[in-house]
């Protein structure tokens, strides 16, 4: 481990956190940006190393990768400080807006914010993918992988863990060599790993106990729920969309459709993980069942369940990611595992893009293959002249990402608002 001060800790990671719009390409970007570039935290072996470990995990991630840089430069204390920092601003301005949506209902200034925002955020996924397929795609069975992932994923709607587990297979076999690497100083322990887990069960099972011993059977339904969505939410948020939707929209009755779409398109533009899009939606069922006090009490108890699980994850299995990455199969599957994410990346700006830009898209199936088809008489002309404005700011003047939200905040809320 290193000895940076927590006080730099603090303050990078808090700006992580604080500008982590975009979802989890742009996220990724920034802290690659912040951890390799910027500063020697991290090696570029190490973050794509690490990336293709929380790509396997369930849970969003970005923030596990934020985690895990935490634990890598200062242990736990400094994993428990990354990770938190790059939720909780996140999570307070989605308890904030979501507040004020259940009480005031849509904001026009604020969607008018929002429009300028998602624009921009194009251009940051674009930027971020650029630069990790110049990182990733070295050679043309890397480039083969991408590619696989992206049309298994794009044009025949494949399972995210399956093209994951495709990636590593294929490149445990084609990948060449890849050279080991050093090994960090605190090694995998089993008694370590054990305690590790048996701690973080208990945390988060703790508020599960504390809702049977209340008799809360409202907040009982909401740890059961997003406890299995924390489980098995492989490759982000969007794999588990429609699930969600289905559930707390069919079955449970909690939200509206137009709620939980306006659940995401406020997730999308807010900064932290897509997955506190699960936060809003809880909020508003502790709204319905009991006003100001149970929707911060749900949101609270889905926002333990989600992030817990993410931080026994990391803490349990951080320790063997490189001890692990120096047996050569294993390495060359997690080399493989970045290409796929260069695919993923594109398959995400790819459905961000065409949601931002048309107001309405259609499924054409064919086969087996499943293609998501905008309709191009709704094309938001406004969408597209924002984010060419943001490219020019942002690739060309080379703005930071801070200052390019901002500046696309105002500029939404200015023409959007007058028009």
């Amino acid at each position: 481990m290193s000895h940076i001060p927590y006080s730099d800790l603090f303050r990078v990671f808090g700006r992580i956190g604080l500008l982590s719009f975009g979802g989890p390409a742009a996220q990724i970007s920034l802290m690659h940006k912040e951890l390799v570039e910027e500063r020697p935290w991290l090696t570029e072996a190490q973050f794509l190393r690490a990336l293709s470990f929380c790509m396997l995990l369930p849970g969003p991630e970005a923030m596990q990768l934020a985690t895990y840089s935490g634990w890598r430069l200062r242990g736990i204390t400094g994993g428990l400080l990354a990770g938190l920092l790059f939720v909780v601003p996140g999570a307070l301005v989605i308890l904030a807006l979501g507040l004020a949506y259940a009480i005031w209902g849509q904001m026009p200034l604020m969607q008018a914010m929002f429009t300028g925002i998602q624009a921009a955020v194009i251009i940051i996924v674009l930027q971020a993918l650029m630069k990790v397929s110049k990182k990733a795609l070295k050679t043309p069975s890397d480039r083969a992988i991408a590619a696989g992932s992206f049309i298994a994923l794009f044009a025949f709607d494949a399972p995210f863990p399956m093209v994951i587990i495709w990636a590593a297979a294929i490149g445990s076999i084609v990948t060449p060599q890849v050279q080991p690497t050093e090994t960090p100083a605190e090694a995998g322990r089993g008694n370590y790993t054990l305690t590790v887990v048996f701690i973080g069960l208990s945390l988060w099972l703790a508020p599960l106990l504390a809702a049977y011993v209340y008799d809360a059977s409202f907040l009982t339904q909401i740890f059961v729920f997003f406890s299995k969505l924390a489980v098995v939410t492989f490759g982000g948020a969007y794999s588990v969309l429609t699930y969600m939707t289905q559930e707390v929209v069919g079955t449970y009755q909690w939200i509206t459709t137009e709620q939980m779409i306006d659940a995401l398109g406020l997730a999308e533009t807010t900064p932290g993980p897509l997955i506190l899009v699960t936060e809003f939606v809880a909020l508003l069922a502790g709204y319905a069942q009991g006003g100001i006090p149970q929707a911060i009490l749900a949101a609270s108890m889905c926002l333990w369940v989600t992030f817990v699980p993410c931080f026994i994850w990391i803490f349990a299995g951080a320790p063997y990611i490189e001890k692990l990455g120096n047996a050569p199969r294993f390495a060359k599957a997690l080399h493989a595992i970045t290409a796929a994410v260069v695919g993923v990346i594109l398959n995400l700006s790819i459905w961000f893009a065409l949601h931002v830009f048309f107001a309405e898209t259609s499924i054409l199936t064919w086969g087996p293959m499943t293609l998501t088809i905008p309709q191009f008489q709704t094309l938001a002309i406004e969408s597209v002249g924002f984010s060419l404005v943001a490219a020019i700011v942002l690739l060309w003047r080379k703005w930071d990402i801070a200052r390019t939200i901002v500046f696309m905040a105002v500029l939404g809320a200015t023409l959007t608002g007058l028009t």
